[in-house]
Order: C-alpha cells, then structure tokens, then sequence
C-alpha cells in the first residue's frame, strides 16, 4: 500500500485531486500572493502554509490538506469573490484556519521564518 493510500484508504481517488492541487498552487500561489499580501491579515500565514506544503520533509498529509487550502486561495473562483473589499477573503482566511488548526504541529518554525523573509521582501 503506498503511503498515500495508508492514510485515505485504497478505494480513495484523492492522489489525483492532490497532484491537481499541487499543479494549481505552484503555479499560481506567488503571482496571486504578490498582488494580494498587502491587504491580507493572515499573510504570513499563508506564506507559512506554502512553505511547508513545498517542504518534501512535510508528511503527506499535511501537504495534501495545505494543498488543498492553498488551491482554494489560488482558483479565481471563490464563493465570496476576493475583489469584494473586506470580506473578499473571508472564505480564504477561514478555509486556510480550518487547514492550519489540523495541521499545526506539522508548520515548523523555519517555515514561519521562510514566511517572515518573504513578506520582507515584498515590503521593501
């Protein structure tokens, strides 16, 4: 059984969705995250999320939920559109929560520190 299916079971077809995800969120998280991080609260949260997705150390589940996640962020089509202003990202932030309260113990702190150093480049 391969890693994945140990923790989906078998049956599942969540490989398919994860690489779909992954194909998504490498593409368009960081033109996405440049035009957006200035309005966003949980920023470096986000940046956060994305470095540890792209971590190969991450266990796969937490990558597959971060994925997940960040692909919500990343799709142009969002449930309460992002250009709407203050609660355009509601949906994201609360989504990304969601994913970040499952997998806590897998964000280490080089991750936030990765994060720290990407929003300081944006700022300056």
């Amino acid at each position: 059984m391969s890693e994945t299916a140990s923790w989906i079971g078998a049956e599942a077809q969540l490989p398919a969705v994860y690489e779909a995800n992954q194909r998504k969120v490498r593409k368009g998280f960081w033109p996405k995250f440049r035009r957006v991080a200035a309005r966003l609260p949980f920023a470096q949260d986000l940046a956060a999320a994305w470095f540890c997705a792209v971590d190969p150390a991450t266990p796969l589940r937490v990558r597959a939920t971060l994925f997940g996640a960040l692909a919500y962020f990343v799709l142009p089509f969002d449930v309460v559109p992002d250009i709407l202003a203050v609660v355009g990202f509601t949906d994201d932030a609360s989504l990304l929560f969601a994913a970040l309260t499952v997998v806590a113990a897998g964000i280490k702190p080089e991750h936030r520190k990765q994060a720290a150093e990407a929003l300081a480049t944006l700022d300056g």
